[in-house]
């Protein structure tokens, strides 16, 4: 006989972790069932490497709403975000103001500091930088309260569900006219263009404008990349927007403590236990189908998995009308981004600073150009994967030493571009992964040309890697890009972006729905409390 759920939560990724949480406080028998040996989709920490422990897909945390840390008492339940101190742009020798072995940019946590490194390059941009700074702090507070909201179908006529944009227009209206004005901006231009307003050091701009193309297949200059730049600008740790940090343990601590939380209240998750079909009788999801064979029944079904793989891979065909079938097919994944895990045996000195120091000890950005972080964008744009590539490195160990064995490190390298769709001509990824991980460490050796004696192992993840391990199709970190097109009302199909679906009783809860990707959680949280309200339970 089946085993009966309250609800049934399709993927242990972070956003399916939280919606157990939330669903099992409130009293629901919740079941969460994860493919892998290990908890938490693309916010893992694996040893794949004897004693050296990596984040192997997901690396830094900001988004994680601050309300879900508090209400799950994640602190509680062993999350400890350790604070990233500030990026360091390494330049080659000859570039730069400073004369000599090579210059750089480093900005850091400390106000003061930034400033004086940013007059030593211009005093214009360091002027710029603090109503730069103000602008996007006042920007991320006004749209703040959208990462907590259920968009409103557009087509509905009840009114009631567009209420809370009318808390958004006032506050709109209270805005200045600048304030406004930089609005619709972020809304419509390039993460380049947008950054060009206030400076002119080019590689401050390069390297501003890479928030703007995390996950997306598009270039610096593509319009609509300045809301990328917002969207990562809306993070915050203790009350500071921007702030950027690592989970100690590696992200997998994230989902570990979540999934502590939904266990303590009450919640149940089972590992290997891949879902092979959600089950429909009658217009309604009644439960899933293991790929061992065994039947579970659920009063509730909900998918942190993706769009494709919810609608196309997991339901039987003919379950979905036609027209929203052709929706789920039309949304765009266009995985962009690779990764690079390594074991050092000592640390990396970069030509333009060397030896070991507190610049090191931040993200570390191979952005010396705004023409080269395009260019790496051209390589993509014809199927290449980019021969010099954009690369935000991260080095865990220098801030949580039990990453790696005493006087070793990891290294943790963020990689744009990596088309899933390669040209033909290049043959498959399966032929592609050692090259496309020479060619990241080639572009790092530019900077840091110890490097490669310090390679004790590496382990490169292509976007056709990342959904064979974590099921993101096509690789794409947030489950879908992050274009104007695919946001809010339409995310992820027009007039469904309520976390319900055509299916009742079928929810989605993850990255594919608003507001988007990242370690944020705010789509598990929303998923659960609609749930309940539906069920007319309490949600506080």
């Amino acid at each position: 006989m089946a085993q009966r759920y309250d609800a049934v939560i399709i993927g242990g990724g972070h956003n399916g972790l939280i919606s157990a949480a939330y669903l099992a406080r409130a009293g629901l028998r919740t079941l969460v069932l994860e493919q892998r040996h290990v908890l938490g989709g693309a916010a893992v920490t694996e040893e794949i490497y004897p004693g050296f422990r990596f984040s192997v897909f997901s690396y830094v945390v900001s988004l994680l709403r601050p309300e879900i840390i508090r209400e799950l008492n994640l602190p509680a339940h062993g999350l400890d975000i350790l604070p990233l101190d500030g990026t360091f742009t390494p330049l080659r020798p000859g570039e730069g103001p400073k004369a000599g072995g090579g210059d750089y940019l480093w900005r850091v946590n400390d106000h003061g500091r930034t400033i004086r490194e940013l007059r030593r390059w211009s005093k214009n941009d360091a002027e710029a930088y603090e109503e730069y700074g103000q602008l996007m702090v006042d920007m991320a507070r006004f749209i703040k309260p959208i990462l907590a909201m259920v968009p409103p179908d557009p087509a509905s006529n009840d009114p009631r569900p567009f209420l809370p944009l009318t808390g958004l227009l006032r506050s709109f209206q209270k805005l200045s006219e600048r304030q406004q004005s930089v609005f619709v901006q972020l809304m419509t231009m390039s993460a380049f263009d947008f950054l060009s307003q206030w400076f002119e050091t080019d590689p401050l701009k390069a390297t501003m404008s890479a928030s703007g193309i995390i996950g997306t297949f598009q270039g610096i200059k593509s319009p609509g990349t300045a809301y990328v730049l917002l969207h990562h600008y809306m993070g915050e740790i203790d009350g500071a927007f921007r702030a950027w940090g690592i989970p100690k343990g590696g992200t997998g601590g994230i989902s570990n403590a979540i999934g502590s939380a939904a266990r303590a209240n009450g919640a149940e998750i089972r590992m290997e236990a891949r879902v092979a079909t959600i089950r429909v009788g009658g217009g309604r999801a009644s439960g899933v189908v293991l790929e061992s064979g065994e039947e579970i029944e659920a009063g509730a079904v909900l998918s942190s998995l993706d769009s494709r793989q919810t609608f196309i891979n997991l339901l039987e065909p003919g379950s979905l009308d036609a027209d929203f079938e052709a929706e789920v097919r039309r949304f765009k994944f266009r995985g962009s981004s690779g990764k690079v895990n390594m074991a050092l045996d000592g640390l990396p000195s970069f030509t333009a600073l060397p030896g070991p120091g507190e610049h090191l000890r931040g993200a570390i950005s191979i952005s010396p150009s705004t023409d080269e972080m395009e260019q790496a964008y051209d390589d993509a744009k014809y199927g290449h994967w980019s021969r010099r590539p954009y690369i935000d490195i991260i080095i865990p160990t220098l801030v949580d030493p039990s990453m790696a064995p005493p006087g070793k490190h990891v290294m943790s390298c963020f990689v744009q571009y990596a088309p899933y769709h390669l040209d033909p001509s290049l043959g498959t990824w399966d032929d592609n992964r050692e090259a496309f991980g020479d060619a990241v460490v080639d572009r790092i050796s530019e900077f840091a040309p110890d490097l490669k004696s310090k390679i004790l192992h590496r382990n490169v993840q292509t976007p056709l890697d990342i959904e064979r391990t974590t099921g993101l199709s096509e690789g794409n970190i947030f489950q879908g890009e992050l274009s104007l097109e695919q946001l809010f009302f339409s995310r992820p199909v027009p007039g469904w972006a309520r976390f319900r679906t055509p299916v009742r009783d079928l929810w989605l809860c993850g990255s594919a729905t608003h507001p988007g990707g990242g370690i944020m959680g705010a789509n598990g949280r929303i998923a659960a409390m609609e749930l309940l309200r539906s069920r007319g339970k309490r949600v506080a």
